[in-house]
């Protein structure tokens, strides 16, 4: 974000004039899972197709919001692999069907802003944060970031002899809408 975006941004925040109540449109945006398998050699990538949110931006430029992601809706274009995400050793959808951040504050950074909450995956919730970078047209809010995760942290440890990478990038791009 160059210096007169980044003002700009903080020039909003300031004036309240991103204040109020802000809703995900799923149409227009995407949650994808970056990993890696076959012992780290071949890249794996996962679109989840059901996603929803929304946010809050106050007078005092204070933002927070959360993002709910379906778990059962991954699309890695491989539906025997998909059928695995989704059960116990992984997603385990019957038990948690969902995926949720919480974002308790919204920083603008030298590169856009930095998004502070709680990523929670089967109902293990730990504290998350990414850099993002934030685009704002009075009526729309876009928002691009990439949250670094192990899913080990949130009990997917299931690695058939080592086969999966524990390490995975969760890539966002949510527009919000006034709402």
């Amino acid at each position: 974000m160059a210096p007169t975006e980044r003002q700009a941004l903080q020039a909003q925040l300031r004036d309240g004039s991103l204040a109020g109540s802000w809703t995900l449109d799923p149409a227009r945006s995407e949650v994808v899972l970056h990993t890696r398998h076959t012992w780290g050699l071949l890249p794996l990538r996962g679109v989840f197709r059901q996603v929803s949110g929304h946010g809050t931006v106050t007078r005092d430029g204070d933002a927070n919001g959360v993002v709910t992601v379906t778990a059962a809706s991954v699309d890695t274009k491989n539906p025997r692999r998909d059928k695995h995400l989704r059960s116990a050793d992984f997603f385990d959808i019957e038990n948690h069907p969902e995926f949720t951040f919480a974002a308790d504050s919204v920083t603008p950074t030298a590169g856009g802003v930095r998004v502070a909450g709680t990523l929670t995956v089967r109902d293990r919730t730990n504290p998350a944060s990414f850099d993002a970078r934030v685009a704002s047209d009075g009526g729309e809010l876009t928002l691009d970031g990439e949250l670094k995760v192990n899913r080990g942290d949130y009990g997917l440890n299931w690695n058939f002899i080592g086969i999966a990478a524990m390490d995975s990038t969760i890539a966002v791009h949510a527009v919000f809408t006034r709402g």
